[in-house]
């Protein structure tokens, strides 16, 4: 029993590509060009992927404009001006807003897979956003005709839809990005928020078997755009509990970038299920520096003390660029800090003698 290691999701997306995404907004680019080098740009990210001897790989993240509004770029009836999320360093992502209804996925994550299956040799896993991210989207107003339990029935409906298609179509898992339970506490301290949250992606869970489940994940962090985050001031503490009452079969926790690691897996010891693998952060994404294949080891071997090895697995603590417009960091150190996870991680089974 080797100890599993999977990326969280985005890559970096090539200079070529960055600068499609601005000339179509600006027309200087044709749609076609922007597709031709959103293929390109796959077939390079699955490449180098499975240079670096990951056994679970993913696209990229390399067509989406961002790993939150993936679905609903493109559509009529999305307004510019809705919730801003403010991140450390003053810079500020605005989230959309829902104009009018119905509300439908104009870019299932499904479509992505199905593209990036062409390529690969090894299995992928799809990310994909949460419900509770995509909740802010209704205004706090009414829409007129068009209530928010139909919105909310509608968002369901849309999300188990494109899960349960990537389940068919064999994806290796599905990871639910839940980058906003952290930044939910920031806005609301009664964590009342919170709580709605982890009660509608619950209505999403539930819809699956035990068994689907299993391959079904979700993904925690404190934010990671242009080396800022959005909500490392938040405790742990104030999450995991909840966290943990998500039913999914795997978590994907970023940790490495966490002060006191030891402080967290005491909490996750404590609140994690018997049922419930949970990879750790094991590569901090925001640091220029590439990890050696020696620290993660031993910040494997750390996890191992407190999180059985039948329930352990390792990740990076964030994906490498969440909106399509992020160049901070570069290709060649996200695959060489992908590369020193593999290596680590299978260094630190060796010595647990399960490699």
């Amino acid at each position: 029993m080797a100890i599993p290691t999977e990326p969280i999701g985005s890559i970096p997306r090539p200079p070529a590509l960055i600068e499609a995404v601005r000339g179509v907004r600006s027309g200087r680019v044709s749609e076609a060009e922007l597709i031709s080098q959103c293929d390109a740009a796959v077939q390079d990210t699955i490449a180098r992927f499975e240079a670096t001897g990951s056994k679970v790989i993913t696209d990229g993240e390399q067509a989406k404009e961002s790993f939150a509004t993936y679905p609903i770029h493109g559509l009529t009836n999305i307004a510019a001006d809705g919730i801003p999320i403010p991140f450390a360093d003053g810079h500020i992502r605005q989230f959309p807003r829902l104009s009018a209804g119905p509300f439908r996925y104009r870019t299932p994550a499904d479509v992505y897979l199905e593209i990036a299956q062409r390529y690969a040799h090894v299995p992928i896993k799809q990310a994909v956003i949460s419900p509770s991210a995509l909740s802010l989207l209704y205004p706090q107003g009414a829409i007129p005709g068009y209530s928010r339990e139909e919105y909310f029935d509608a968002l369901l409906r849309e999300q188990e839809g494109e899960i349960r298609r990537c389940l068919q179509r064999g994806a290796h898992a599905v990871q639910i990005d839940f980058t906003e339970g952290r930044l939910s506490i920031k806005l609301d301290p009664t964590r009342r928020l919170l709580r709605s949250f982890i009660d509608l992606n619950n209505l999403l869970l539930e819809r699956f078997s035990a068994e689907e489940r299993k391959r079904i994940g979700v993904h925690t962090c404190h934010g990671a755009d242009r080396d800022s985050t959005h909500s490392a001031g938040i405790d742990y503490a104030e999450l995991l509990p909840s966290l943990f009452e998500l039913k999914a079969g795997n978590f994907y926790m970023q940790l490495a970038s966490e002060p006191d690691r030891k402080r967290v897996l005491k909490m996750v010891r404590e609140y994690k299920k018997s049922h419930q693998r949970v990879f750790v952060g094991v590569i901090n994404v925001l640091e220029r520096r590439v990890e050696t294949p020696e620290e993660v080891r031993d910040r494997v071997l750390e996890a191992a003390e407190y999180i059985p090895l039948d329930q352990l697995g390792t990740t990076d603590d964030c994906g490498f660029a969440p909106f399509s417009d992020d160049s901070s960091r570069s290709r060649v150190t996200a695959f060489a800090k992908i590369g020193a996870r593999v290596a680590g991680t299978r260094l630190a089974a060796r010595i647990l003698g399960i490699d």
